[in-house]
């Protein structure tokens, strides 16, 4: 089954967990979302993006329309691909989860079968925090929730809600 995965950002470790956490038959068909501001610019994080996980870039900054930014994504959708995206659209603390962006809501439009997976991550951030090179070795998570699809007629406030909702109801469970 095609799918989204979407989760919460606190480190570059997230994408390298989420990703290796999948059956490696799911991992073969799986790209994760990355910012071309961020990666493209530096050759050896380049090399990673494009060689070793395949993703697909967006461009986060600039005056094209939501539309427009998401336009590789459904590309990828497109010829059959899945998804790992980070809908808050940059890395925080661990502390909170901030809103989601709207990409979201406009994939779910175009492809309204497709499934979105809620996958929380736990403690990425105190592995390889931020500015940090080398990680530290910690323990890590990746919980799953049930897969969600875009409601007929569903608002985008209300399908944005739902999901980060069913993201927040993983962070709770008992570990």
């Amino acid at each position: 089954t095609q799918r989204i995965y979407f989760a919460n950002h606190t480190s570059h470790l997230d994408t390298v967990l989420l990703w290796a956490a999948l059956p490696r038959r799911l991992r073969e068909k799986t790209r994760p979302v990355a910012a071309a501001d961020y990666w493209k610019p530096v050759a050896w994080r380049r090399y990673l993006a494009e060689r070793v996980f395949h993703s697909v870039f967006v461009e986060r900054f600039g005056q094209d329309s939501a539309a427009n930014k998401i336009a590789p994504l459904l590309e990828a959708l497109d010829g059959g691909d899945s998804l790992i995206l980070f809908p808050e659209g940059k890395r925080g603390s661990g502390t909170e989860l901030r809103p989601f962006k709207s990409g979201m809501f406009y994939l779910a439009r175009h492809s309204p079968g497709i499934e979105f997976v809620p996958v929380w991550l736990d403690n990425c951030y105190q592995v390889l925090p931020k500015g940090e090179f080398l990680p530290l070795p910690l323990p890590c998570t990746a919980t799953f929730g049930a897969p969600a699809c875009i409601g007929a007629g569903e608002e985008k406030d209300a399908f944005l809600d739902r999901l980060r909702h069913s993201l927040l109801d993983l962070r709770n469970l008992p570990g």
